[in-house]
């Protein structure tokens, strides 16, 4: 399975793009949200000093045709609405890739978390297309749990390194009590301890925010 951050921006006819670019200092946070046949529903909670007159626009948008405000107090609303354009709840539910909620909508950008097969997250990267929803990659990778990044005995060892002080500074065990404490070669040590770590450096520095952040979301999942 593989996961991805985007940050999409939306399109400018899009109500939710008109009201937090014209608001830009307000949040827009998503809890919950499913499509209907020709429509979508969702649970916003709007944030910011402006929550009367971003309510107030919302009610009067045309693409908004039901609005209710669930809780409201001076600087914050929750508001469950209906809308006749959730184009990002329509790629979603053509790729069948759901969108990790909550989602934050702030100037016109959406922070987006996604998690699929390979071939799941390049058919959402077509219809954010299809949909007019440009989009920005901020990380691509493959969603592995740590039993599946390391072996049983690299863990125990990395493990046990970690819990003997062999990485604290200064050192609290050195690779030759380690290896004693572990109970096994040294040079068996050295190798098990440098295979582990090449696996866990190389995973973290896929996972740096911007790592092939110019590539699509296609050519970034067909590299890893």
């Amino acid at each position: 399975m593989a996961q991805a951050t985007l940050t999409l921006t939306m399109p400018e006819q899009l109500w939710i793009q008109q009201l937090s670019t014209a608001h830009p200092e307000m949040t827009f946070r998503v809890l919950a949200a499913v499509p209907g046949a020709d429509s979508g529903f969702a649970l916003v909670r709007i944030a910011g000093a402006d929550v009367t007159d971003v309510l107030e626009a919302t009610r009067d948008h045309d693409q908004i045709t039901e609005l209710t405000v669930a809780q409201r107090s001076e600087h914050e609303a929750t508001v469950h609405f209906e809308t006749t354009a959730p184009l990002l709840l329509f790629s979603s539910q053509e790729s069948g890739i759901p969108i990790e909620l909550p989602m934050e909508i702030v100037d016109g950008e959406a922070t987006v978390e996604v998690t699929g097969s390979r071939d799941r997250l390049a058919d959402l990267a077509e219809q954010l297309e299809y949909f007019g929803l440009s989009y920005r990659i901020d990380n691509v990778s493959e969603r592995l749990h740590q039993s599946q990044l390391l072996s049983e005995r690299q863990l125990e060892v990395i493990a046990t390194a970690v819990d003997q002080g062999y990485y604290d500074t200064p050192r609290r065990c050195s690779l030759t009590e380690l290896a004693g404490h572990l109970g096994i070669a040294k040079s068996t040590c050295s190798e098990t301890l440098h295979r582990a770590e090449e696996a866990i450096v190389k995973r973290f520095v896929k996972e740096l925010p911007g790592f092939d952040a110019e590539a699509s979301l296609a050519d970034q999942l067909a590299a890893n």
